[in-house]
Protein backbone atom coordinates (compact mmCIF):
# COMPACT_ATOMS: atom_id res chain seq x y z
CA UNK A 1 0.00 0.00 0.00
CA UNK A 2 1.37 3.52 -0.77
CA UNK A 3 1.45 5.94 2.07
CA UNK A 4 -0.91 8.86 2.11
CA UNK A 5 0.38 12.16 1.40
CA UNK A 6 1.69 14.50 4.25
CA UNK A 7 -0.37 17.30 5.52
CA UNK A 8 1.06 20.43 3.65
CA UNK A 9 -2.09 22.46 5.26
CA UNK A 10 -1.07 21.14 8.78
CA UNK A 11 2.76 21.14 8.48
CA UNK A 12 2.82 25.05 7.30
CA UNK A 13 0.74 26.18 10.12
CA UNK A 14 3.37 24.44 12.84
CA UNK A 15 6.06 26.91 13.42
CA UNK A 16 9.59 25.63 12.56
CA UNK A 17 11.94 24.10 14.38
CA UNK A 18 15.01 26.11 15.66
CA UNK A 19 17.48 24.16 17.96
CA UNK A 20 14.59 21.86 19.20
CA UNK A 21 12.56 25.02 20.03
CA UNK A 22 9.74 26.87 17.68
CA UNK A 23 10.58 29.81 16.72
CA UNK A 24 7.73 32.58 17.49
CA UNK A 25 5.47 34.45 15.35
CA UNK A 26 5.79 37.66 14.65
CA UNK A 27 2.51 38.56 16.91
CA UNK A 28 4.09 36.40 19.89
CA UNK A 29 7.20 38.39 19.42
CA UNK A 30 5.34 42.21 19.52
CA UNK A 31 3.38 40.70 22.41
CA UNK A 32 6.41 39.62 24.17
CA UNK A 33 8.39 42.70 23.61
CA UNK A 34 5.04 44.64 24.89
CA UNK A 35 5.28 42.53 28.23
CA UNK A 36 8.82 43.50 28.71
CA UNK A 37 8.81 46.81 28.14
CA UNK A 38 5.61 48.10 29.44
CA UNK A 39 6.35 47.26 33.14
CA UNK A 40 10.11 49.03 32.37
CA UNK A 41 8.47 52.37 31.22
CA UNK A 42 5.80 52.24 33.78
CA UNK A 43 8.02 52.04 36.61
CA UNK A 44 10.60 54.72 34.99
CA UNK A 45 7.41 56.98 34.61
CA UNK A 46 6.40 56.25 38.04
CA UNK A 47 9.50 56.51 39.62
CA UNK A 48 9.63 60.30 37.64
CA UNK A 49 6.70 60.97 39.70
CA UNK A 50 7.83 60.25 42.82
CA UNK A 51 11.06 62.07 42.53
CA UNK A 52 9.43 65.94 41.21
CA UNK A 53 7.17 65.39 43.90
CA UNK A 54 9.90 64.51 46.67
CA UNK A 55 11.82 67.19 45.03
CA UNK A 56 8.69 69.43 46.06
CA UNK A 57 7.71 68.16 49.41
CA UNK A 58 11.34 69.17 50.31
CA UNK A 59 10.87 73.01 49.19
CA UNK A 60 12.60 73.08 45.96
CA UNK A 61 12.37 74.38 42.88
CA UNK A 62 12.23 72.31 39.83
CA UNK A 63 15.37 73.41 38.44
CA UNK A 64 17.38 71.29 41.50
CA UNK A 65 16.29 68.53 39.00
CA UNK A 66 17.28 69.98 35.66
CA UNK A 67 20.80 72.03 36.19
CA UNK A 68 24.34 70.60 37.60
CA UNK A 69 25.06 72.99 41.10
CA UNK A 70 28.13 74.51 38.39
CA UNK A 71 25.29 75.09 36.07
CA UNK A 72 22.83 76.58 38.16
CA UNK A 73 25.20 78.94 40.14
CA UNK A 74 26.47 80.16 36.44
CA UNK A 75 23.07 81.09 35.56
CA UNK A 76 22.45 82.62 39.35
CA UNK A 77 25.50 85.20 38.86
CA UNK A 78 23.80 85.83 35.20
CA UNK A 79 20.35 86.67 37.23
CA UNK A 80 22.58 89.12 39.18
CA UNK A 81 24.73 90.91 36.36
CA UNK A 82 21.27 91.24 34.83
CA UNK A 83 19.55 92.60 37.51
CA UNK A 84 22.59 95.73 38.43
CA UNK A 85 22.26 96.51 34.47
CA UNK A 86 18.46 96.71 34.97
CA UNK A 87 18.68 98.54 38.29
CA UNK A 88 20.92 101.09 36.45
CA UNK A 89 19.70 101.33 33.18
CA UNK A 90 15.77 101.66 34.56
CA UNK A 91 16.64 104.54 37.11
CA UNK A 92 18.18 106.66 34.04
CA UNK A 93 14.85 106.38 32.27
CA UNK A 94 12.67 106.95 35.33
CA UNK A 95 14.40 110.09 35.73
CA UNK A 96 14.07 110.96 32.00
CA UNK A 97 10.18 109.93 32.02
CA UNK A 98 9.52 111.79 35.36
CA UNK A 99 11.04 114.92 33.70
CA UNK A 100 8.99 114.22 30.34
CA UNK A 101 6.00 113.68 32.32
CA UNK A 102 6.50 117.29 34.17
CA UNK A 103 7.18 119.21 31.08
CA UNK A 104 4.83 117.62 28.61
CA UNK A 105 2.04 116.71 30.88
CA UNK A 106 1.72 112.68 29.71
CA UNK A 107 0.00 110.12 31.62
CA UNK A 108 1.64 107.76 29.66
CA UNK A 109 5.04 109.23 30.48
CA UNK A 110 4.51 109.25 34.44
CA UNK A 111 2.95 106.20 34.03
CA UNK A 112 6.12 104.72 32.34
CA UNK A 113 8.00 106.37 35.23
CA UNK A 114 6.78 104.60 37.60
CA UNK A 115 7.14 101.20 36.38
CA UNK A 116 10.62 101.89 35.86
CA UNK A 117 10.55 102.77 39.94
CA UNK A 118 8.48 99.57 40.14
CA UNK A 119 11.45 97.69 37.58
CA UNK A 120 14.13 99.12 40.25
CA UNK A 121 12.71 97.73 42.88
CA UNK A 122 11.55 94.36 41.34
CA UNK A 123 15.16 94.31 40.44
CA UNK A 124 16.11 94.61 44.13
CA UNK A 125 13.94 91.36 45.26
CA UNK A 126 15.53 89.40 42.49
CA UNK A 127 19.22 90.23 43.73
CA UNK A 128 18.00 89.30 47.61
CA UNK A 129 16.63 86.10 46.31
CA UNK A 130 19.83 85.17 44.40
CA UNK A 131 21.92 86.73 46.97
CA UNK A 132 22.61 83.38 48.68
CA UNK A 133 24.45 80.71 46.54
CA UNK A 134 22.68 77.95 48.67
CA UNK A 135 19.41 78.87 48.38
CA UNK A 136 19.54 78.82 44.59
CA UNK A 137 16.71 76.40 44.32
CA UNK A 138 15.46 77.61 47.35
CA UNK A 139 11.00 77.63 46.73
CA UNK A 140 10.55 79.51 49.96
CA UNK A 141 12.80 81.86 48.89
CA UNK A 142 11.07 82.16 45.65
CA UNK A 143 8.11 82.49 46.90
CA UNK A 144 8.82 84.90 49.65
CA UNK A 145 9.89 87.20 47.06
CA UNK A 146 6.96 86.41 44.78
CA UNK A 147 4.70 88.08 47.40
CA UNK A 148 6.78 91.12 48.14
CA UNK A 149 6.89 91.59 44.50
CA UNK A 150 2.74 91.04 44.34
CA UNK A 151 2.19 94.20 47.09
CA UNK A 152 5.10 96.43 45.64
CA UNK A 153 3.05 95.71 42.26
CA UNK A 154 -0.47 96.73 43.76
CA UNK A 155 1.08 99.71 45.32
CA UNK A 156 2.53 100.83 42.03
CA UNK A 157 -0.78 99.92 39.99
CA UNK A 158 -3.11 102.57 42.25
CA UNK A 159 -0.44 105.76 41.98
CA UNK A 160 -0.50 104.91 38.31
CA UNK A 161 -4.48 104.50 37.86
CA UNK A 162 -4.31 107.45 40.40
CA UNK A 163 -2.65 109.71 37.75
CA UNK A 164 -3.57 108.42 34.72
CA UNK A 165 -7.30 109.25 36.38
CA UNK A 166 -6.69 112.85 37.50
CA UNK A 167 -5.50 113.39 34.11
CA UNK A 168 -8.73 112.21 32.35
CA UNK A 169 -11.05 114.11 34.58
CA UNK A 170 -9.31 117.44 34.19
CA UNK A 171 -8.63 117.02 30.39
CA UNK A 172 -5.10 117.65 30.50
CA UNK A 173 -3.50 117.41 27.01
CA UNK A 174 -0.05 116.31 26.34
CA UNK A 175 2.71 118.61 24.50
CA UNK A 176 4.60 116.72 21.73
CA UNK A 177 8.36 117.54 20.63
CA UNK A 178 11.43 114.88 20.00
CA UNK A 179 12.68 114.89 23.74
CA UNK A 180 9.24 112.95 24.03
CA UNK A 181 9.92 110.80 20.58
CA UNK A 182 13.91 109.79 21.83
CA UNK A 183 13.02 108.88 25.27
CA UNK A 184 10.24 107.21 24.42
CA UNK A 185 12.06 105.10 21.39
CA UNK A 186 15.13 104.06 23.54
CA UNK A 187 12.99 103.31 27.08
CA UNK A 188 11.01 101.10 24.73
CA UNK A 189 14.07 99.41 23.04
CA UNK A 190 15.69 99.31 26.33
CA UNK A 191 12.95 97.86 28.64
CA UNK A 192 11.78 94.47 25.95
CA UNK A 193 15.32 93.92 25.77
CA UNK A 194 15.79 93.23 29.48
CA UNK A 195 12.00 91.80 29.60
CA UNK A 196 13.89 88.85 27.10
CA UNK A 197 16.65 88.41 28.92
CA UNK A 198 15.26 87.97 32.41
CA UNK A 199 12.34 85.35 30.63
CA UNK A 200 15.37 83.16 29.27
CA UNK A 201 16.81 83.31 32.71
CA UNK A 202 13.55 83.07 34.74
CA UNK A 203 12.89 79.85 32.51
CA UNK A 204 16.02 78.08 32.77
CA UNK A 205 16.25 78.69 36.46
CA UNK A 206 12.25 77.61 36.93
CA UNK A 207 11.72 81.18 38.65
CA UNK A 208 8.46 83.29 38.72
CA UNK A 209 10.41 86.21 40.36
CA UNK A 210 12.21 86.15 37.17
CA UNK A 211 9.66 85.74 35.02
CA UNK A 212 7.48 87.97 37.05
CA UNK A 213 10.52 91.06 37.05
CA UNK A 214 10.72 89.87 32.86
CA UNK A 215 6.74 90.86 32.52
CA UNK A 216 7.23 94.14 34.58
CA UNK A 217 10.37 95.11 31.87
CA UNK A 218 7.63 94.19 29.37
CA UNK A 219 5.20 96.11 30.28
CA UNK A 220 7.59 99.07 30.95
CA UNK A 221 8.62 98.74 27.16
CA UNK A 222 4.94 98.52 25.89
CA UNK A 223 4.48 101.90 28.07
CA UNK A 224 7.43 103.68 26.50
CA UNK A 225 6.54 102.91 23.14
CA UNK A 226 2.72 104.15 24.32
CA UNK A 227 4.20 107.06 24.50
CA UNK A 228 5.31 107.68 21.10
CA UNK A 229 1.86 106.45 19.87
CA UNK A 230 -0.26 108.41 22.24
CA UNK A 231 1.63 112.21 21.07
CA UNK A 232 1.71 110.85 17.69
CA UNK A 233 -2.16 110.42 17.20
CA UNK A 234 -2.60 113.25 19.31
CA UNK A 235 -0.38 115.54 17.00
CA UNK A 236 -2.83 114.60 13.96
CA UNK A 237 -5.72 114.26 16.12
CA UNK A 238 -6.08 116.34 18.91
CA UNK A 239 -9.71 115.41 19.63
CA UNK A 240 -8.27 112.21 21.00
CA UNK A 241 -6.40 113.66 23.57
CA UNK A 242 -7.89 110.94 26.29
CA UNK A 243 -5.92 108.23 24.67
CA UNK A 244 -2.50 109.05 26.80
CA UNK A 245 -4.44 109.07 29.47
CA UNK A 246 -6.40 105.85 28.31
CA UNK A 247 -3.43 103.88 28.14
CA UNK A 248 -2.18 104.68 31.80
CA UNK A 249 -5.51 103.07 33.30
CA UNK A 250 -4.83 100.39 31.06
CA UNK A 251 -1.42 99.75 32.29
CA UNK A 252 -2.82 100.03 35.84
CA UNK A 253 -5.16 97.98 35.73
CA UNK A 254 -3.05 95.23 34.01
CA UNK A 255 -0.11 95.97 36.76
CA UNK A 256 -2.80 95.54 40.03
CA UNK A 257 -4.17 92.25 37.79
CA UNK A 258 -0.93 90.71 38.03
CA UNK A 259 0.15 91.66 41.46
CA UNK A 260 -2.89 90.13 42.97
CA UNK A 261 -2.63 86.99 41.14
CA UNK A 262 0.77 86.64 42.05
CA UNK A 263 -0.40 87.37 46.00
CA UNK A 264 -3.36 84.41 45.62
CA UNK A 265 -0.97 81.88 44.10
CA UNK A 266 2.00 82.38 46.23
CA UNK A 267 1.01 83.33 49.81
CA UNK A 268 -0.29 79.28 50.08
CA UNK A 269 2.57 78.01 49.01
CA UNK A 270 4.62 80.41 51.16
CA UNK A 271 2.65 78.34 53.95
CA UNK A 272 3.35 75.11 52.58
CA UNK A 273 7.01 75.24 52.59
CA UNK A 274 8.09 77.04 55.25
CA UNK A 275 8.81 74.08 57.09
CA UNK A 276 11.60 73.09 54.74
CA UNK A 277 13.64 76.17 54.42
CA UNK A 278 16.90 75.02 54.96
CA UNK A 279 18.70 77.99 53.72
CA UNK A 280 18.00 80.75 55.91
Amino acid sequence: MTEPPPNRTAAAVEPALVNGQSEPTQPQEEQRKAEAEGPGEGFKMDQEMKITDSIEDRGLLESSMRLKPHEAQSFRKKALWVSWASIVATIILAVAAFTVSIMRHSASAFGFAFDAVLDVLSSVIVLWRYSNAAAVHSAHREYIACVILGVVFILSSLCILGKAIHDLATKLLPEVDDFLFSVSIVSGLVCVILAVIKFMLGKVLTSRVLVTDGFNSLVGGVMGFSILISAEVFKHEPKVWYLDGTIGVLMGLIILAYGVKLLLDMIPRVRQTRNYERFE
